[in-house]
This record gives structure tokens, sequence and C-alpha cells, in this order.
């Protein structure tokens, strides 16, 4: 799962959020999807925080990543 696009995982939680709301699914059923669906938000959101690090950084003129800070 870990391997999944950031965007693959939202797509996949879109669909068990609509089969939990459904309310078809059995208990046994819904709490198996809900564990599944936390899993993925753990991913989803550690890809966030690497993003977010990664974006945070500027790559100088001495090919050295560095923090990215704004000056307001």
């Amino acid at each position: 799962m870990e391997n999944k696009k950031f965007e693959e995982l939202i797509t996949e939680l879109e669909v068990i959020v609509k089969e939990l709301e459904s309310g078809n699914d059995d208990l046994e059923k819904s709490i198996e999807k809900y564990t599944e669906a936390m899993k993925m938000v753990k991913i989803c959101n550690d890809k966030l925080k690497n993003a977010t690090e990664s974006v945070n950084k500027i790559l100088k003129d001495n090919d050295i990543l560095e923090p990215f800070e704004i000056n307001e």
C-alpha cells in the first residue's frame, strides 16, 4: 500500500467512505473497511509530510538543499 501514489490512495479512500456511508455492509465488514481506510490515511499523511518537507527546501547554486524561508 505504501508504494501506491497519493492520488490512488485518495481515490480508494473515497470509495471506502462511500461504501461505509451506504450502510450496506455488516458490522464486521465495516470495521475491516474502516481499519483499511485508517491505514491509508496514515500513509497519505506521511506522504504529505514528506512532500511538504521537500517543497520547503531550495536547491542552492552549489547544489546543496537548504531550508526555504519566506522573508516578509
